[in-house]
């Protein structure tokens, strides 16, 4: 992210400000991810858009193609998404509207919770109805296991210098068949791949509003439900969760999606896609701190972690990976 950048986007910038009546002097950060892109906000005298977001993507890290595809896929599925106003593919500038600044992170607590998680439902219900294959990406075992591979490398390994012995490295290999099968086994639709409350933007119309989704697939039912009540940065009594996901699935065989009739099996579907999640973020949190410099990850660490242990402790087939899980805990 270098002053170029922002030069280039300031120039892009001006040559709409008519059009757009941008007030330049605005533009100011909005947000940074865990990616190469970032964002910024800037004021404007056009009555339908007072304020816009830009989003500054670096074509060589970040390619523009996949948020403008995934961005029509889920405006035409009837979510609340960006729109596109205007986009320089080539330099890696999109305008877009603004959504606002209310997530749903810091947004829900024990009272607003089930109406919030009520709209959430039901975008993604929308979302997995409009689901066809050979549109986006497989999330297929290939994908599933470097993802998985990210745990033992940046976590075990270049965050807590932890050398497995044989064993363990069996038994780490053995549950992550384990998880991949079931991943794979489920019915597949849209996945968004990040649907959680840093993601989801409170609104006052057609809540909630829908960002960060340039990394949608094709794969597991449960996997969406498993990023929203399995949060990495909010955590609710197991009874709440159960609830939701309840709701989530009934809604969903209302309308026809192929959940599976027993819940049972729905909700262990569940757990096992969180877990599979849960292992890939606590080697992604070590890999933004120890690759990329980027610290602000790792104080979410341990509610990731007590997750995935309770998750695993629950299932007799992964008593060993808990054990390791739990190894970690006072290194």
């Amino acid at each position: 992210m270098t002053d170029s950048r922002l030069d280039s986007l300031r120039s892009w910038l001006k040559g709409l400000e008519p059009s757009w009546q941008l007030d330049l002097p605005t533009l100011a950060p909005a947000s940074a991810d865990a990616s190469f892109r970032r964002y910024f906000r800037i004021a404007s005298k056009n009555p339908d858009f007072p304020s816009l977001i830009v989003m500054d993507a670096p074509p060589q890290h970040e390619p523009l193609d996949a948020f403008i595809e995934v961005d029509l896929l889920l405006e035409n599925a009837g979510l609340n998404v960006p729109k596109i106003l205007e986009k320089n593919v080539a330099e890696g500038f999109l305008l877009l509207n603004d959504l606002g600044t209310k997530t749903y992170l810091t947004e829900l607590n024990p009272d607003s919770a089930d109406y919030l998680y009520r709209d959430a439902t039901h975008a993604l219900v929308q979302m997995q109805l409009a689901s066809k294959p050979d549109v986006l990406p497989n999330y297929d075992e290939a994908l599933l296991k470097r993802e998985l591979d990210l745990f033992p490398e940046w976590y075990l390994g270049k965050h807590l210098n932890i050398e497995l012995s044989k064993l363990q490295n069996l038994q780490i290999k053995q549950a992550f068949e384990l998880i991949i099968q079931n991943n794979l086994a489920q019915e597949k639709v849209y996945v968004h791949r990040d649907y959680h409350s840093r993601n989801l933007m409170v609104t006052e119309k057609n809540n909630p509003g829908v960002i960060d989704f340039q990394d949608a697939v094709y794969g597991p039912i449960t996997y969406d439900a498993a990023s929203l009540w399995r949060d990495a940065y909010i955590s609710w009594p197991e009874e709440r969760v159960i609830d939701w996901v309840i709701k989530f699935w009934e809604e969903g065989r209302q309308v026809g999606l192929p959940m599976p009739n027993d819940f049972g099996q729905f909700y262990r579907d569940f757990e096992w896609v969180g877990l599979q999640r849960h292992l890939k973020i606590l080697g992604i949190f070590a890999r933004l701190f120890h690759r990329d410099g980027k610290d602000g990850y790792l104080k979410d660490i341990p509610l990731v972690l007590e997750c995935a242990i309770a998750t695993a402790n629950r299932y007799i087939e992964l008593k060993p990976l808990a054990r390791i899980l739990e190894s970690t805990r006072t290194t």
